[in-house]
């Protein structure tokens, strides 16, 4: 009924946003509507009808990206439902596509949802946290992707075509001004350099100097925003029958971080129900915060005062600098597409992407030095494709072969001076500062008082896939079509990496506390560590160390499809499809070796059927899927039970389990320039017989359990206008209401940590004249909705991370 409410209210401020049905659109009826609504997309890497590809594909053109503010991925959830952004506690964007999704925080792990752009794998989703500019068109596939595209899925893929040179000049501005004191501006200009080369060049700038979050304790405000990204293209043609394609993209992003909103206590450090030791030792006045700052609105968190984390306490150095990114990535591309006679054809895709990360993020949730991260990354990705694609009678064709080889650092330097587990071991260590066995080091208790206040995590990973693959499309008949592809692909994964002693400060915690409670728990008395090494334990050898590892896989990802046209209006069709992910190993806060094992590949079997049908003279275009997966070794972030913290990260595989559901899509052009699109997505997920580990660490069995980030409903109305007014000005805008039912962070079902159910709505309101001018107002988040994406926990407490309050503004443009 939730959602019935928000779609009835969502309809009425359509009603009232946007006088459509104006006299002159609807004079021109729905024949000049039905002129409209062909949409081409390159799903299958070649140009084509969207009503003819056997696939459930979602695709958003650039003028309704533009309408609705699409200027991030996260804000594609409001006209594709079915895909969710969610934020991880270190920052990184969580993907989840059907509910198929990977819940890392680490930016060295790819997504079971792909992203390209230009078909160019953008694979780890930290990349695409710079300014979204220049589109021409998003497309969405979903289901298993690995027989055209470069990278294997599971989940799907989103594809970003940007705006290409032109053979005439022009161009276009547009600028900002937004609550939150926000002004951006963002452009293009494009246009031939001569015989046979064309550039074009594009830029967005975002700035927000007053940041949306407030203190609750000090009033101080947070996020922020400083964006700049350009890209610049050239499009040749050297010869007849031979095209290059050359683009650089750099962007930077020295936004503020996002902070938590404390919400409560794990469930080993709750002071009246906890499982540890740890709940005595939580900060001073924690508890009492907590009590009385339950959050009720977007604005309101908190985090450590810059006094305070700033400061050196003895080996514990402070973090300095604001809270926020300092982010930089460059990209480049090349496309060599070459005739090779009249039905065949080369082409060449070679990539280089780059990114470099060092930011500073508190994910306290209260005004004390619980958790604080200075991470620090660098993602260095060439990748190489080639493939001929061309036609033989009945049959269009595509074979292929692609390489991609990464170079990863991942790392953070952790502060966590007052967090309950840092508590406990300071105050279990003091009896054993007596002890010679233990005590060898000769630590004061005044050192041990001031040790573990930080540390760093680290990790190198160095990828290596490679893959041949096939496609091919088979006119059986007028009516039927048969598809079939298949990928060979290999994986390799070294990796090394570890906990390890930052200026000297975890030497009287381990080479004393921890210690002895390993000696207590498996027999062992490790030697001690010395400064800046590796404080993580190998139960097995005995001894602290570098974790290392070597991932070592190859599988065969396939699809095929059968369609059916009755008509030239219809598709029916039917697919079964398998797809991959690699697997990866994670950088964690490891305590012992097991957290940084890695997680081996997981699998998906995709089973679908779908409908597509072109209605009322192509001013209805109705479509609809059902599909099952079949899931097996999904990977997920989980619990690890430890004999000293209770509960820490690890990764693992989920043997079996499976997602199935319904999606409809249904747009109506009822006039020029008018259209009106609903989307919507019925889904069920289950955990099968999975024995794990929990919140308070102990293990359970999640059988029957619901998928993380996985609503069973979500939905979305659109209406894109662009009608005129009169001789020389048209209505322009849109408006998107989205909803999303209730939905779990981790497997167990506790209201801490679940999503509540919500809606948003986003609207755009503009005039532009034929001149080339336009002005038009924005809001996003229209009616102010209190929500959050995202759960998570420091190990102590837990914390919401809240999307943003509404925002609004002012647009002038001028396209020349």
């Amino acid at each position: 009924m939730k959602a019935i409410r928000f779609f009835l209210l969502a309809g009425t401020s359509i009603a009232l946003a946007a006088p459509v049905f104006a006299a002159e659109a609807a004079a021109d009826g729905a024949d000049a509507a039905s002129a409209e609504g062909e949409i081409i997309v390159t799903a299958q890497r070649r140009a084509e009808s969207i009503n003819d590809v056997g696939m459930a594909i979602q695709a958003v053109d650039g003028d309704t990206l533009e309408a609705l503010r699409v200027t991030d991925v996260r804000d594609l959830t409001a006209v594709a439902p079915s895909f969710t952004v969610s934020q991880s506690y270190q920052g990184v964007p969580t993907y989840t596509l059907r509910g198929i999704g990977f819940n890392t925080i680490n930016l060295s792990s790819t997504s079971t949802v792909g992203t390209y752009v230009d078909e160019v794998a953008y694979a780890y989703p930290i990349m695409n946290t710079g300014p979204v500019m220049d589109l021409e068109r998003v497309e969405v596939l979903k289901g298993p992707q690995g027989t055209l595209y470069g990278r294997n899925t599971t989940a799907g893929l989103i594809n970003f075509i940007t705006g290409k040179p032109t053979d005439s000049f022009e161009g276009s501005i547009k600028a900002d001004l937004g609550n939150y004191q926000t002004w951006n501006i963002g452009g293009h200009i494009s246009g031939p350099l001569g015989e046979g080369i064309a550039a074009r060049i594009a830029f967005r700038s975002e700035n927000s100097d007053k940041g949306w979050q407030v203190s609750n304790s000090r009033g101080e405000r947070q996020g922020k925003i400083d964006k700049l990204g350009i890209r610049g293209s050239l499009a040749i043609d050297p010869a007849p029958g031979t095209h290059f394609d050359l683009s650089v993209t750099w962007w930077r992003n020295k936004s503020d971080t996002v902070v938590g909103q404390g919400i409560g206590f794990t469930p080993a450090t709750n002071p009246a129900t906890g499982t540890s030791n740890s709940r005595f030792f939580n900060a001073p006045g924690l508890a009492d915060y907590l009590a009385n700052n339950f959050p009720t609105k977007a604005t309101q968190a908190d985090w450590a005062p810059y006094a305070q984390r700033s400061a050196d306490i003895g080996t514990g150095l402070g973090l300095d600098g604001p809270l926020a990114e300092d982010n930089r990535f460059w990209g480049l591309k090349l496309r060599w597409d070459q005739d090779l006679g009249d039905t065949m054809k080369l082409v060449s895709l070679t990539s280089y992407n780059d990114f470099k990360r060092n930011a500073l993020s508190d994910w306290s949730g209260a005004p004390f030095e619980i958790l604080l991260q200075n991470t620090v990354g660098r993602i260095k990705s060439f990748a190489q494709d080639v493939h001929i694609e061309g036609e033989s009678g009945p049959a269009t064709w595509l074979v292929g072969a692609y390489y991609a080889n990464d170079r990863i650092i991942d790392s953070n330097r952790t502060m966590l001076g007052q967090n309950a587990n840092v508590g406990l071991i300071r105050a279990a260590g003091a009896p054993l500062l007596a002890s010679p066995i233990f005590n060898s080091g000769g630590y004061t208790l005044a050192e041990l008082s001031q040790a573990f206040r930080t540390y760093e995590d680290f990790g190198r990973i160095r990828t290596k896939t490679w893959s041949i693959f096939a496609n091919a499309d088979w006119e059986l008949s007028d009516q039927f079509k048969l598809t079939a592809g298949v990928r060979y692909t290999e994986d390799k994964q070294h990796y090394n990496g570890c906990s390890r002693d930052f200026n000297g400060n975890m030497l009287p915690n381990v080479n004393v506390v921890n210690r002895a409670l390993y000696l207590q728990t498996y027999g062992v008395l490790a030697p001690q560590i010395t400064e800046g090494q590796c404080n993580t334990f190998d139960p097995v050898t005995g001894t602290f160390g570098e974790v290392r590892s070597v991932l070592d896989e190859n599988n065969v990802a396939w699809r095929g499809a059968l369609n059916w046209s009755p008509n030239s209006d219809t598709l029916v069709y039917a697919s079964v499809s398998r797809g991959y992910k690699s697997g990866t190993t994670p950088i964690n806060a490891a305590n012992l070796a097991r957290q940084n094992a890695p997680v081996t590949q997981e699998k998906l079997t995709a089973y679908e059927i779908g409908l597509k049908a072109t209605l009322a003279d192509r001013a209805v275009q109705a479509n609809l899927s059902a599909f099952y997966y079949d899931y097996a070794d999904k990977q997920i972030s989980t619990y690890f039970a430890d004999p000293i913290y209770t509960a820490l990260s690890r990764l693992d595989n989920v043997p079996k389990s499976k997602a199935y559901g319904v999606e409809g899509e249904l747009t109506v052009r009822p006039a020029t320039g008018l259209t009106l699109s609903a989307n919507a997505l019925w889904l069920k997920t289950r955990i099968d017989d999975y024995n794990g580990t929990n919140a308070a660490g102990q293990p359970e069995n999640f059988d029957g359990a619901e998928f993380i980030y996985s609503p069973e409903f979500q939905g979305s109305l659109t209406l894109a206008y662009d009608t005129p007014v009169s001789d020389t000005l048209n209505l322009t805008g849109a408006v998107s209401a989205r909803y999303q039912s209730k939905s779990n962070t981790i497997f167990e079902d506790l209201d801490l940590y679940k999503v509540k159910a919500y809606g948003t709505v986003n609207a755009s309101l503009g005039v532009k004249s034929e001149s080339g001018w336009s002005v038009s107002l924005w809001a996003k988040n229209l009616f102010n909705s209190y929500y959050w994406s995202a759960v998570a926990s420091n190990a102590n407490v837990v914390v919401r991370f809240p999307n943003p309050p509404r925002t609004y503004g002012l647009t002038l443009g001028f396209d020349f």
